[in-house]
């Protein structure tokens, strides 16, 4: 990149925060701090109005917006991909936003990116499996709960739990959104329960705004709560399991019905993890893979496919002697 792109993209780097460390500057574009020092007062000189505070960073001058900017093809395409994922992996509300703001985007390209991104939108297509989803459930509260996240403020809900087939009333403070299992999360303290709790977003019927700032109570964040979340919360378990090679083609979108988190390479094995509410479901499922799957963690899983073989067993020896 050369140093004119590099001040331009620098810039737009700064609006895009209240304040921005130097150091995180010289990670994005691989500068050192001087030459950071340097780009920046060189802007300074331009006529933007960049302050400064003593070991907190830059910010742009509250009011100062950088005239509308042209998108390259390949940013206009990233959208475009970007938009797919956000159809299939969030709900109406994210989506009638950022339908919204693709339409501004696409409104400063030229005609020439207008063509490529025409063809390319029927050329791409993202397929999820089909989650369980009642009909009378909206499905549509992200943004809301996006927005009780970041005010800090209680909300009220009508919540559907499937492990009893129950709706009840919960009063929620929520900490944090997560994505796991082809559905997003919300991970909250329950009045009720007096604990912390994962809520999937599409299982709330309804959802009212208190208004109310969240009480005289340490609330971890969602990355603590994640941390611990498998050593001191049973509803959700981490499981770290090595297939061979030669099967993990096979096993495609049937990982997202069961926490798929990760995977990695181990020479002739891949490494999946999972974080999972349904263990037992999780073992049925392993189990179509014989010996070409191998639990490294938790030790009980290997208890629960054990069991579940001899349960295999004792019925098929049953009809046979029959």
């Amino acid at each position: 990149m050369n140093r004119i792109d590099r001040l331009a993209a620098i810039l737009i780097h700064l609006q895009t925060k209240r304040i921005v460390k130097a150091e995180e500057i010289a990670d994005r574009f691989e500068i050192s701090l001087r030459t950071v020092y340097r780009d920046v007062k060189a802007l300074m000189e331009a006529g933007v109005p960049i302050g400064s505070e003593a070991g907190t960073g830059y910010f742009i001058v509250d009011g100062y917006h950088l005239p509308p900017v042209m998108f390259s093809q390949e940013e206009a395409s990233a959208m475009l991909m970007a938009g797919k994922l956000v159809e299939k992996m969030t709900d109406q509300s994210v989506l009638v936003s950022f339908e919204s703001a693709l339409m501004k985007i696409k409104s400063v390209l030229n005609d020439r990116q207008k063509d490529h991104l025409e063809e390319l939108q029927s050329s791409v297509e993202v397929h999820l499996s089909n989650q369980e989803r009642k009909p009378d459930f909206p499905d549509r509260f992200l943004t809301e709960l996006q927005r009780a996240v970041v005010q800090k403020q209680m909300v009220e809900m009508d919540y559907y739990a499937s492990y009893n087939d129950q709706l009840t009333t919960r009063m929620v403070e929520p900490i944090g959104l997560f994505y796991y299992g082809s559905s997003w999360h919300l991970i909250a303290w329950c009045q009720l329960r007096n604990d912390y709790r994962d809520f999937r977003a599409d299982r709330i019927k309804e959802l009212r705004h208190t208004g109310k700032p969240f009480q005289n109570h340490n609330l971890i964040s969602l990355q603590e709560y994640l941390k611990t979340v498998t050593h001191e919360h049973r509803e959700v378990e981490k499981v770290v399991v090595l297939f061979d090679k030669s099967v993990i083609r096979y096993i495609g979108q049937q990982k997202y019905n069961y926490g798929y988190v990760s995977e990695e390479s181990c020479g002739d094995k891949v490494r999946v993890t999972f974080l999972t509410s349904y263990i037992r479901s999780l073992a049925r499922w392993l189990l179509i893979y014989g010996n070409m799957v191998q639990v490294e963690s938790p030790d009980h899983l290997n208890d629960i496919l054990i069991d579940l073989v001899k349960e295999l067993e004792a019925h098929y020896m049953k009809v046979a002697v029959e």
